[in-house]
């Protein structure tokens, strides 16, 4: 019976001296990522794997989407069309030419005959692999990891179900470039659960304008920034100092006229040319890449990801 005083006293002890158990946290990966990204964490820079790793699996697969995420990927961009028979499936192209071993539109084509066709890999080469569903990538990367779903708001209703039906409404991130005010009346009642994520071409003359409209109307998250050469800094350098504590920012560095020229190929000679500015000069935490794991590692070896 003596035993039980102390016991208390060292429990006591341990939490005075800071020597108490860490918490753990419960959350799922993408409950923590999405996190991040809402309160506007500037700790990390968050990788986005553009149409899954294709040069693993191909491009928009679920082979492609799950590569990304064990190699430590934050948000996987996907691409969306639908069947002739009002199915959603994830894909780039309007036609299943450059992708898959079928001929003519994805929307002359019923979900069954597509389920017949065989993926391409980045080669051009036919694969074992098979055309997802929505569904289906949705419920691969589920609580693993945020999906960026692109080509979605033609038909976003349809979308929502089966985030609905999937639970996957919380992983999602829309991003578009249609005026605040109609981007409100048309998704404004999504958006307690997906994160829309304005996108702003710096070069345009009326993007400060933008940019404040989305500030006053949506209050966004995150903005995808655009600007196509290297020696127009002045609105890229400007938005780093407008979203500053308020969003983060994100960029692409797929190819150059979408980033100054910082681009994933100049990555390859001086990581620090291309990643490094983005993220130093103009404050990007954010990333989209297709070099997803080559990004990891630089980000790894500065300390700005697990």
């Amino acid at each position: 019976m003596k035993r039980i005083p102390i016991i208390l006293a060292c429990i006591a002890i341990f939490a005075a001296t800071g020597c108490a158990p860490k918490k753990t946290d419960t959350r799922d990966r993408a409950e923590i990522i999405r996190e991040k990204i809402l309160s506007a964490d500037t700790s990390s820079v968050l990788v986005v794997a553009h149409r899954g790793d294709w040069r693993y699996a191909p491009e928009n697969s679920v082979a492609a989407i799950l590569h990304s995420i064990e190699s430590g990927v934050d948000i996987v961009e996907i691409d969306l069309q639908m069947t002739a028979d009002s199915v959603l499936i994830v894909m780039h192209d309007e036609t299943l030419d450059r992708t898959t071993d079928g001929r003519g539109k994805v929307s002359d084509a019923t979900l069954e005959q597509i389920r017949r066709l065989h993926l391409k890999n980045g080669a051009g080469l036919v694969t074992g692999h098979r055309v997802p569903t929505l569904e289906e990538a949705l419920i691969a990367a589920r609580g693993k990891v945020l999906i960026n779903l692109d080509k979605a708001d033609r038909y976003f209703d349809m979308v929502m179900e089966v985030l609905e039906g999937t639970g996957t409404a919380r992983q999602i991130i829309m991003k578009g470039g249609g005026r605040a005010a109609d981007v409100h009346r048309l998704y404004g009642k999504y958006m307690d659960e997906i994160i829309y994520m304005p996108v702003v071409v710096l070069d345009r003359a009326d993007a400060a304008e933008l940019l404040k409209d989305y500030e006053e109307i949506l209050n966004p998250p995150a903005y995808e920034l655009i600007y196509s050469r290297a020696e127009d800094t002045e609105m890229p350098l400007k938005a780093r100092r407008e979203l500053a504590g308020k969003s983060l920012i994100w960029y692409n560095t797929l190819w150059s006229t979408l980033c100054g020229g910082h681009d994933d190929d100049l990555s390859l000679e001086d990581p620090d040319a291309a990643f490094g500015y983005l993220i130093d000069t103009l404050g990007a935490r954010i990333i989209q890449t297709d070099r997803a794991e080559h990004l990891l590692s630089y980000l790894r070896s500065r300390g700005l990801h697990d």
